[in-house]
């Protein structure tokens, strides 16, 4: 876990809640956590997105 990112407890919680999504089509470009982890830290930094760091 990166430093800011959930935990494994957090997550637990809040992966029930998203949508499951279609299973046919394009495969996903992120993880559903990095992204979900990638909005957080934009949100809590207040900057665009192209000022969001790599690893998200």
């Amino acid at each position: 876990m990166a430093r800011g990112g959930l935990t494994v407890r957090q997550w637990a919680r809040l992966e029930p809640l998203l949508p499951a999504g279609k299973t046919s089509g394009r495969p996903r470009t992120w993880a559903r956590r990095r992204l979900i982890d990638g909005i957080r830290w934009r949100t809590r930094a207040g900057t665009l997105w192209r000022g969001v760091p790599e690893r998200y």
